[in-house]
């Protein structure tokens, strides 16, 4: 059956028919592994199902497939398997493929990338040359997830209670320079789009609170004693009365350069028990919320009373 699919190329899409026309985008595979396994199926066939089914019904399908080639899992399976992580990886994806044909699979074969390859990550560089130009691209200092034996970034999907899924050496967060995109700059023209597609409401409002807009304003609070101030951001200007501490999250610049010769130890010692906590962990709105005392007070600006704690 797979044999007389491929030759009447039964799904290969006429983009000519614009009428009932459907864009079937499924998650692409990580070829990460010798062939499929019963996980992969458990995702793309229901998934081809429902394509199919709109297919026989009159809409002109296109369902392309991928494969997500670099990583972590590819160079994890290179290790294991002693392969370099390009042969292996390359092998891996013809078995998946000759695989997904045997099942029968509805997709477009003459539409297939694999994102390992220049012809695909060349656009990749491309798009982020044209962001870097336009200034929708920069470069600074943040928190990751570090593993210090295997000398590698981690994703928090890539740390199990607090240790490296690789290795098992505990993980801490590191500072180091990364790239960044000014999505926020988009930030209206995203909301102003989820008006416009047909999506559930319980989609729509998960990716609102993902953009985050917040409509409120920037306030300085200078700090006692230094020629520096804080800039925070708030929605309610109005509560800026009772503040009574200011908070800097431990990895900041200032927190140094801030924190006087009698709280050195104690905020080191408190900037060391974090270390290992994941972002998720340290911004979990249902754990007790800790911190130090730096020594140093800021001034709030709605009074100019010495009265805010500057803690870490």
């Amino acid at each position: 059956m797979a044999r007389i699919l491929e030759e009447k190329q039964v799904y290969k899409t006429d983009f000519s028919k614009t009428e009932k026309k459907l864009y079937h985008l499924n998650m692409f595979i990580y070829p990460s592994g010798a062939k499929l396994h019963t996980g992969h199926w458990y995702h793309y066939g229901p998934s081809d199902s429902w394509a199919r089914y709109k297919k026989l019904k009159g809409y002109n399908v296109f369902e392309p497939m991928g494969y997500d080639a670099f990583g972590l899992p590819a160079e994890n399976y290179a290790i294991q398997t002693g392969i370099h992580p390009q042969d292996s990886t390359i092998k891996n994806i013809k078995d998946i493929k000759e695989q997904l044909k045997r099942i029968g699979c509805m997709y477009d074969w003459q539409a297939e990338l694999m994102t390992c390859a220049p012809e695909y990550y060349k656009w990749n560089q491309w798009l982020f040359l044209q962001l870097y130009k336009k200034g929708l691209a920069y470069r600074k200092k943040a928190p990751v997830n570090w593993c210090p034996k295997d000398q590698t970034v981690l994703a928090n999907e890539q740390v199990h209670d607090g240790k490296c899924e690789r290795c098992g050496t505990e993980v801490f967060q590191k500072n180091l320079y990364q790239w960044f995109f000014k999505i926020t700059d988009y930030a209206e023209e995203l909301l102003q789009g989820l008006d416009t597609i047909n999506w559930p409401d319980k989609t729509k409002l998960m990716q609102r609170n993902w953009i985050g807009k917040s409509i409120g304003a920037e306030v300085d609070f200078k700090v006692d004693g230094f020629e520096d101030s804080i800039k925070i951001f708030t929605t309610r200007p109005d509560t800026l009365f009772g503040a009574t501490y200011m908070v800097l999250a431990p990895e900041h610049p200032l927190v140094e350069k801030l924190t006087t010769a009698e709280h050195k130890t104690k905020v080191e010692e408190y900037k060391d028990s974090i270390k290992s906590l994941t972002e998720i962990e340290r911004t979990s709105t249902v754990k007790e919320k800790t911190g130090v005392f730096t020594g140093a007070f800021a001034i709030n600006p709605v009074n100019n009373k010495k009265n805010s704690n500057l803690d870490c």
